[in-house]
Formats: C-alpha cells, structure tokens, sequence
C-alpha cells in the first residue's frame, strides 16, 4: 500500500505526462507501479482521476481539480524539507560536549579541537578531562574518547587504532637492580603503582604469556598518569606504560624497554556517542575529526 503523499507525487507526474508510460519513465517506475498507484488513489477519492482507453489516457475533470491542489501540497512540504537542508548547510553551531582521558586528551586532542574551533566558530566546545570511565548519556555528554577495552552496544563506537605497552626503567634503575629476565624478577625489584580511579584499586599489570599480576607493594603509587611518569624517569622504579608515554622517552634514551617479549595485547582507542536517534551536524564535525585526527596521530 502506497502512502497518500507518494500517491500525490505519482499523480501530479502522471498529470503533467502525455501517458501512464510516459509518466513511469519519468519516476524511473514500471508502468505496472504507476497503474497500482493511480488505481489505489482512485479507490480512496472514491472517484475517478483518468479515462483510460487502448490509445490515451485523459485526465477527468474531478482529477484536474485534485492536480491543481496537489501542486500546492507537493511544493510546501518539498519546501520545508528543504529549508531545514539548507539551514544545516549555512551554519553549524552549537553546544558539543566531549569527554577524554586527562594526559591523552591534552597531549593528542586538546589541539586538534583548539584549531577545530577557529575553523567552526559558531561550536561551543565543551571538553571535560577525566580518567573515569564516563557515563556520555547520564553526563549529557556527546562524543567520548577512551582507551582500553569497549564493550557497550548502547553506544556508537569506533575503534581507530591501537595502544601497545611496555615495561620499561630508566637507565640508572637498571644500573643499580639490573635487568629482569622474566616476570618473576619485577617483584624483587622496585616497581611503581597506578591507581585506577574508577575503583580506588592498582591497576594489573598484564603479560603476553603470564597471568596478569597486581602490585602488591610498589615504592610509589598514584592515581595520575603523569605523576607516575615523572617517578619512573626519576628511577624511582619499574612501570608498565602505554606508548604514547613513554615511546618518546625510549627514543631519548631516558628510558629502557625490558621484557619486550611480555608485551600485552594491545589495547584500543575508541572515540564514540552514545545511540540516541538521528546526528547533528556538529556533533558528527567533532567526531569525524577526532577520529581522522588520532588515526594520524604518532603514539608510539
């Protein structure tokens, strides 16, 4: 069954149109569609919209009048659909609500997004930086960026590339203690401690071919990223680190990489939304960018 605004549209083509043929063609249609069309608008008037015969079709007079108020239909709702196309084309503005992982965030998106705003001035930005895991729909958020592991299906998720770790010391560390030769070597050594935020907990650290391990007694804990940064290159002790912190400082000789056969499957970078009916704009502007952005982006 065809609804009554495709029926209108199929009428005034076949209206304007020499025949039902000719009127098919133009609505790139069988001819049989077009038939089934006018027969069910036919059959809800109640009247008849065409004489038809072997040879013509004649529009009746009660079809003439019907074609005269279909145009005016037709045009208004053509017309607000495409005011609100053109509306979006001129301007993209508003409010877009985005959240990221602290040090991350601000080393690899703060300015990307800052160009983005003198790009579309007409976004107000909004950026929150935290290392919880955020809940985007009870924050009124609009687009997350998280590292690790992602398993909502309520969201809308890309996973844009990946993030290796290593475990790795600063060269005077390694001068005093050595170099461990497996895993079991990091306990009776001096290791650091991140604290995950989300649960007041040490994060595990994880191997390829061994269980993961928690810290049980590190000579330095924190809960902040960076923090724990600065007390490994102090050669305080050990740490397992993502690439994007400590790839630059092996590269400098700041600091050495041990174990690189324990080396844990990559994690993912996600930038995501949450699934709630139809995108603005802006929102898919931010969130085309951060993903185009960190896919070049050097992490390692």
């Amino acid at each position: 069954m065809q609804n009554q605004l495709e029926m209108l549209r199929i009428f005034k083509v076949v209206a304007e149109s020499a025949n039902f043929k000719d009127a098919s063609v133009r609505l790139g249609v069988s001819p049989q569609s077009v038939t089934r069309a006018i027969k069910e608008f036919e059959e809800q008037l109640g009247e008849p919209l065409f004489y038809r015969s072997t040879r013509n079709t004649t529009i009746t007079e009660f079809g003439r009048q019907m074609a005269q108020k279909c145009v005016g239909v037709i045009d208004q709702v053509d017309a607000l659909f495409e005011t609100n196309k053109g509306s979006a084309k001129q301007s993209i503005e508003g409010s877009v609500k985005i959240t990221m992982p602290n040090a991350f965030g601000r080393q690899f998106l703060l300015p990307a997004l800052i160009a983005l705003s003198q790009e579309y001035p007409s976004i107000q930005l909004d950026l929150r930086f935290s290392d919880l895991i955020d809940n985007v729909v009870a924050d009124q958020m609009d687009i997350g960026v998280r590292v690790g592991v992602f398993g909502n299906s309520r969201h809308v998720a890309r996973r844009v590339r990946d993030v290796k770790f290593s475990i790795v010391g600063a060269p005077a560390l390694i001068e005093r203690y050595g170099t461990p030769q497996q895993v079991s070597d990091l306990c009776q050594m001096p290791y650091t401690g991140l604290i995950d935020q989300n649960t007041g907990r040490m994060w595990p650290w994880y191997f390829a071919s061994e269980p993961e391990c928690v810290p049980t007694a590190p000579v330095f804990s924190t809960d902040d990223p960076e923090a724990e940064l600065q007390a490994v290159l102090a050669g305080i002790g050990f740490a397992q680190l993502p690439d994007f912190a400590c790839a630059e400082h092996i590269r400098a000789g700041k600091l050495l990489a041990v174990l690189p056969e324990q080396s844990p499957s990559p994690w993912g970078v996600y930038v995501y939304r949450p699934q709630r009916g139809p995108v603005s704009e802006r929102v898919r502007v931010v969130f085309d960018r951060l993903v185009s952005v960190l896919a070049e982006a050097r992490l390692s």
